[in-house]
């Protein structure tokens, strides 16, 4: 069974609208319905921990795998709901010099003294 079905079915036993889940989890209720129709695959270890956690289970019943620390040469996975956002950016035609326009000006707007 796929890590979408166990959440969809643990969620139906602890009598949990998707919305509900969504927001005891924090994750976004559009991602969850990924997550449980099996559109996403591989959610990322953070929102699966909070899946666990707000479930009441333990990651490796939720993903039926050992949890295994990463590689410390590895990189951290990239959260999918930054990658949303990223890819919502490119659509509305946000520029790679705009973007980084933005980070810039965040970091600036960050040190400036108050």
């Amino acid at each position: 069974m796929r890590v979408g079905e166990k959440i969809k079915n643990l969620r139906v036993q602890k009598h949990y609208s998707i919305t509900e889940l969504s927001n005891k989890a924090q994750v976004s209720k559009s991602y969850l319905s990924y997550i449980e129709r099996g559109i996403q695959e591989n959610p990322s270890l953070q929102v699966l921990s909070r899946l666990a956690k707000t479930l009441d289970v333990s990651l490796e019943e939720l993903t039926g795998e050992p949890f295994k620390e990463r590689e410390q040469d590895s990189p951290p996975p990239i959260d999918p709901e930054w990658l949303e956002m990223i890819d919502e950016a490119i659509q509305n035609g946000v520029s790679k010099e705009e973007f980084a326009f933005f980070i810039d000006f965040m970091k600036y707007k960050q040190n400036k003294p108050k």
